[in-house]
């Protein structure tokens, strides 16, 4: 699928080895190497020790961890040294060594990627920890479909492993500090520094303290080369932060009778229907939105194919989209389920309305309107027109850019799951409404308690001490409870997060896809603040900045920038795919472009190991779509994939 070359966690791999038989686990279970180290393993996956090496396998049979104890002299020595424990005469060429902060008790870091082709849908990499002089390797073998599947329960065991005897550091019961001045000035400044570290043009930022909103302002400009400055108003597309907020209106809906969150959805909707008919009747309304149905994230058939995309074809399409694990096993995020939720409660506010007239007039009407939120809106006209952030990203040489915002009308016909345009002015009285329990500033119960809270219940695992409810993702990594959510769209990165045991939150918009990177450590650096912790946040941005850099120089060294001429020549000037629309290529002035009607993009060619070409998308904020030339006699086409599906476009 897309090349995102700066945080990859699960990237591709090998031959798989037979399974072995093992302890199959019933239910999540702690663990212990046989050097001590701790970690969780998931529930209905197997277990088996061989000496230095325990592996844990998924159902699935063509993918496996390997936690291995090394004793050896450095990182590389003790990847090695497990790869020859794993499987003896492992030789995969080696791509990248990226480091990473010493945390969690372990003294030392690395990662190690290796090369693979397209084709191989695989997964390799390795991942060295070191405490005092002993070595903790994680082996990752396997294929994309089943990593992307499982990819809460891989990262479930990796997050928890730690050395043996540590504990991480606690905030429970600890006195929270107050934010001062001083406090607002030390959050901010770690924001601005980070944007420069990150290549971030732009950001607007807000805190609540105790119900008060003790800073809302801007920092950078809202394009490049422009002088125009972001302040707490300018708006930027918030993306899946949408999510909470269609949720909210479900919980609204719930409080005047509408609906259940245990009631089927059929019930109100009839004509909702996903591909497996006994999962469409397993789904209720808390489901609509709780990655927990077994759907898999499939978004290329609504990002190619949009132009005359609808809401009601957007539940249409729902139809036609099969579940590839069970039922409430396995985190699974759905962008097409997240926009039923908000066209379900738009039926039932106004059934006389298309839903997207319903889904938007309930929205300003039930949410934005009693909120304050005067300046956010779904459309798309209106915000470009006002003070608005524009789209950024990295070129394929690693500067920043303004991306073209041809991409994001994608959005549009389902915009229940992220289509808003937001400011932090309007978004942090979002957060105050959760803060405050469902009760606006002047004291009104807008949403009652109970059902504003029934969106934090934890429906499915997403990994440590991490759990996803409707929405609305919950975090207890450091012993107190952290909600949040992240958004992403091309060019645009945005987080929310509050603590609603101590009454404070924060709202970070930003205008560049490189600001996803800021969005983690700033949940870090904002509890550093508040209760005195370790100082990682910042360790945490450098690492980042770093091994983004180091990432897309080592994918760059291997593209050719315009596309080679010889093999542009060999493609057809046009492609079809019936889920993914058409594909037209254009050449002109040495550079070819990849035309899908609705957004297009250069692309940059590349020789693969198995002797294969791949066409890469270089645009700004739509790099990565990889097309593998699949020539087969008398018919050209082109493959593309996401972790679990794949698309051929072929000549025509």
């Amino acid at each position: 699928m897309r090349w995102l070359p700066a945080a990859l966690f699960f990237i591709a791999a090998l031959a798989i080895a037979a399974p072995q038989s093992g302890e199959r686990l019933a239910s999540e279970s702690k663990r212990a190497t046989t050097a001590g180290a701790t970690f969780t393993a998931p529930a209905g996956w197997s277990v088996r020790t061989s000496g230095s090496m325990t592996v844990l396998d998924p159902p699935e049979t063509d993918s496996h961890l390997a936690i291995v104890d090394v004793k050896a002299a450095d990182a590389a020595a003790a990847v090695a040294a497990a790869w020859s424990t794993y499987r003896a005469g492992f030789n995969r060429p080696l791509k990248l060594v990226t480091p990473q902060p010493p945390r969690e008790g372990w003294d030392e870091r690395k990662t190690f990627e290796y090369e693979t082709s397209p084709n191989e849908r695989a997964v390799v990499q390795a991942r060295a920890a070191r405490a005092g002089d002993q070595w903790t390797v994680v082996l990752l073998d396997g294929t994309e479909p089943t990593f992307e599947k499982r990819a809460a329960q891989f990262g479930l065991i990796v997050g928890s492993l730690r050395p043996k005897g540590y504990e991480r550091e606690n905030f429970a019961g600890r006195r929270a500090l107050s934010f001062t001045p001083e406090r607002v000035a030390e959050i901010r400044s770690f924001v601005e520094s980070s944007m420069k570290k990150l290549g971030v043009p732009g950001a607007s930022l807000a805190l609540v303290d105790g119900n008060r909103i003790v800073f809302e302002g801007g920092i950078g400009v809202r394009e490049l080369g422009k002088q125009d400055p972001v302040d707490a108003n300018t708006l930027f597309m918030a993306a899946s932060n949408t999510k909470g907020m269609t949720t909210l209106l479900l919980s609204r809906l719930a409080d005047q009778h509408k609906l259940r969150w245990d009631q089927p959805v059929t019930e109100l909707y009839p004509k909702f229907k996903l591909g497996d008919a006994e999962t469409t009747k397993q789904v209720l309304v808390k489901h609509l939105v709780c990655a927990c149905t077994g759907l898999p994230r499939q978004d290329l058939e609504w990002i190619f194919e949009f132009k005359n995309a609808t809401p009601e074809s957007s539940m249409a399409l729902l139809g036609t989209m099969q579940p590839t694990s069970k039922f409430g096993e396995v985190f699974q995020y759905s962008n097409l389920m997240a926009a039923a939720a908000g066209y379900v409660g738009a039926h039932l506010y106004d059934p006389a309305k298309d839903l997207g007239a319903a889904y938007d007039e309930a929205m300003q009407r039930l949410i934005f309107a009693p909120l304050g939120m005067n300046s956010t809106t779904f459309d798309m006209a209106r915000a470009l027109k006002g003070n608005h952030a524009s789209a950024h990203s990295s070129d394929v040489d690693g500067k920043p850019r303004v991306a073209s915002m041809g991409f994001n009308y994608s959005i549009a016909p389902h915009r229940p799951a992220g289509g808003v345009w937001t400011s932090a002015h309007d978004l942090v009285r979002y957060v105050q409404l959760e803060l405050n329990r469902g009760k606006l500033p002047d004291g009104k119960q807008l949403v009652s308690e109970e059902n504003l809270l029934m969106r934090r219940a934890p429906q499915i695992s997403t990994g440590d001490s991490q759990s996803y409810g409707m929405g609305l993702s919950v975090d207890k990594t450091w012993g107190v409870t952290v909600v949040h959510h992240g958004g992403s769209m091309a060019g645009f990165k945005s987080d929310l997060m509050f603590l609603p045991d101590y009454g404070v939150g924060a709202v970070l918009l930003t205008n560049s896809d490189e600001g996803g990177m800021l969005l983690r450590p700033l949940m870090r650096r904002l509890v550093e603040v508040m209760f005195d912790g370790k100082p990682e946040a910042a360790g945490n941005i450098d690492a980042a900045a770093r091994n983004f850099k180091a990432a897309l120089a080592k994918e760059r060294e291997r593209l050719v920038v315009p596309a080679d001429a010889a093999a542009s020549a060999k493609l057809a000037s046009r492609y079809t795919s019936s889920a993914l629309g058409d594909l037209s290529v254009r050449r002109n002035g040495g550079v070819t472009t990849f035309d899908f009607g609705e957004w297009k993009s250069a692309v940059a060619s590349r020789k693969n190991d198995d002797g294969t070409t791949s066409f890469i998308t270089v645009d700004p904020a739509v790099i990565g779509f990889e097309f593998v030339v699949a020539d087969k006699p008398g018919k050209r086409s082109l493959v593309i994939r996401d972790g679990q599906h794949e698309y051929i476009f072929t000549e025509g």
